[in-house]
């Protein structure tokens, strides 16, 4: 059992037992308030609404829409009849437990209620991001032999519906049907008292799939069980200290993740209030849904922050952000130069947080009532133990470079990769320890610092030396608003320290300017982490989605010079 000074997490009292002051948590225990039913069964879906309604806070806000146009709010007693009628349309239509059920449709409560719905019957949602065009669909829903979508008309006509013969029921949120799909609206219309339509399933039956892309091959079928719940909850109320008054935004798609575990489940499960914006990024658009909804906790990313520092300081002074209280990141390493500014400029300390869709549930976190190191994703959360493992699995001491591994097991972690037990074996190759493919080190307060994917390393001279630090020291210099960094091939020291910088506007390249980022990067770091060429770009080739900084196609590029 871990040692951990906080609230108890199955009735949200301090009244537990201690040792020495200190809440004694374990999994089992924190397992207790799903323990409901003498078979042991249970469902997503019931914790997350028809439970709050059974006890009183049904008349209660839970999803407040927000978008360029319209605002509309819905209350728990809302989304339980709205999921009930749903989940009878879908099983009058052939859904029943452990059918694979795709969700296509954009940041709207139909996605939340769709998703809900279908868990309510047992079925395995895959929820799908609303960017995604025919390859990537037909990818993921060929995969697992998805038989039932639901979408909206204008979605719908990305989806190669011809190169999927098992997909044999599409849904429609909106409109009539045209080629024999089912009209919800229009099926829903006189559904009267539902009855229980909850099927009840083991903690270990399938809830919902994800699929991850790597570097090759196609997307990885991810698949996390009902247990999850759990360690969302629990992560929730401790990471996110989401109470039940908080107005909660996560701007995560539920295509994503994040946007599933911690914009819908996670929150759900602890009775918060889920802002949903449902237009695209702008500044100014951000900014007047944390004042409109009154937000008073933000899960968001970095790039959107640094989006966000981009507009400059003085727009977020416009609005009134009096009541948020507490601002998370999550999706890739935060840069310490955006905890600073979330400092200066919101007022606010931005917690890193780390975990993985194959990990279900944050494993490394910043919890509020501790420091933070910035430029460090935090510590393991209480019950997770995390260690850093040489080439050979063996345990590292601090300040060590290595592999990010978990000791397995933990209740968010994933149940299986889709009929791919070689994939899922190959996180395990050192026993037990998941082996993440980050590689870190850690201090001796025990603070994790990411220093980059295993394959992004630079080995210089003998020197192994992480992408992530550089670039971070980089953007600290006035004349930089984006870094990029890789090794480069080199005769001598087998690669060099490559960085591609994007400069701010009022700079122009010249040779002093470069040599003096290089200097800079010198004297802050260490002179073997110094760029030793850097080269000036309009922008940085990235992710569409998440705005990640695309270092293989940095380095693609370079070798393609080098041919």
């Amino acid at each position: 059992m871990t040692k951990l000074a906080l609230i108890d997490p199955v009735n949200g009292t301090y009244n537990v037992e201690t040792d020495n002051g200190n809440v004694l948590f374990s999994w089992e225990k924190a397992a207790e308030r799903f323990s409901r039913r003498d078979d042991g069964k249970t469902n997503m879906a019931y914790e997350c609404v028809d439970r709050h309604v059974e006890e009183g806070r049904g008349g209660k806000t839970v999803l407040h829409y927000l978008d360029e146009k319209q605002e509309c709010k819905i209350t728990y007693e809302e989304l339980k009849k709205q999921t009930d009628d749903w989940a009878v349309v879908f099983s009058n239509h052939g859904v029943k437990k452990g059918d694979f059920v795709f969700v296509f449709l954009p940041k709207h409560p139909d996605c939340h209620i769709a998703m809900l719905a279908a868990i309510k019957l047992g079925a395995v949602v895959g929820p799908l991001f609303e960017a995604f065009m025919s390859d990537a669909l037909r990818d993921r829903i060929a995969d697992c032999e998805g038989a039932f979508l639901i979408t909206n008309q204008e979605l719908y006509e990305r989806v190669p519906r011809e190169d999927l013969p098992s997909l044999h029921t599409v849904f429609l949120t909106d409109g009539e049907r045209k080629r024999g799909e089912v009209s919800i609206k229009n099926e829903i219309k006189g559904i009267g008292d539902t009855g229980d339509i909850i099927q009840w399933v083991d903690p270990e039956h399938g809830l919902n799939i994800h699929y991850t892309s790597g570097s090759t091959g196609k997307p990885k079928g991810i698949v996390h069980a009902h247990r999850a719940m759990v360690q969302q909850y629990v992560t929730g109320r401790w990471v996110l200290d989401l109470q039940e008054k908080d107005v909660y935004w996560c701007t995560a798609h539920p295509g994503w993740v994040t946007g599933t575990v911690y914009g819908v489940f996670a929150p759900l499960l602890n009775g918060a209030t889920i802002v949903i914006y449902g237009g695209r990024f702008k500044g100014e658009q951000w900014y007047e849904t944390l004042e409109k909804a009154g937000v008073t906790v933000w899960y968001s990313a970095p790039t959107a922050f640094r989006m966000l520092m981009a507009k400059g300081n003085q727009l977020s002074k416009q609005y009134d952000l009096s009541k948020l209280r507490h601002i998370l990141s999550v999706g890739e390493p935060l840069n310490p130069e955006v905890v600073y500014w979330g400092k200066h400029v919101l007022g606010k300390r931005i917690h890193d947080t780390w975990w993985m869709t194959e990990t279900g549930a944050q494993l490394i976190v910043n919890l509020p009532n501790e420091p933070i190191k910035p430029g460090s994703m935090g510590k393991p959360f209480p019950g997770i133990t995390a260690s850093i493992l040489d080439e050979e699995g063996k345990e590292l001491p601090p300040f060590s470079l290595g592999h990010l591994a978990i000791q397995a097991p933990w209740p968010s972690l994933m149940k299986e990769v889709w009929q791919n037990e070689e994939k899922y074996n190959s996180y395990f190759s050192w026993g037990d320890w998941y082996v993440s493919g980050d590689l870190a080190y850690r201090d001796d307060d025990g603070y994790i610092f990411f220093q980059g994917r295993s394959d992004d390393m630079i080995n210089s001279a003998g020197e192994r030396i992480g992408p992530f630090e550089v670039e971070s020291k980089l953007i600290e210099h006035p004349a930089v608003a984006e870094a990029g960094v890789i090794g480069k091939p080199d005769p001598i020291r087998g690669e060099i320290v490559k960085a591609f910088v994007v400069l701010k506007e009022g700079y122009s390249q010249s040779q002093d300017l470069l040599e003096q980022i290089r200097i800079y990067v010198k004297g802050e770091l260490a002179a073997h982490a110094a760029p030793r060429e850097i080269e000036v770009v309009e922008e940085l080739p990235k992710t569409k989605i998440s705005g990640k900084i695309l270092r293989r196609e940095l380095k693609a590029r370079e070798l393609q010079k080098l041919a």
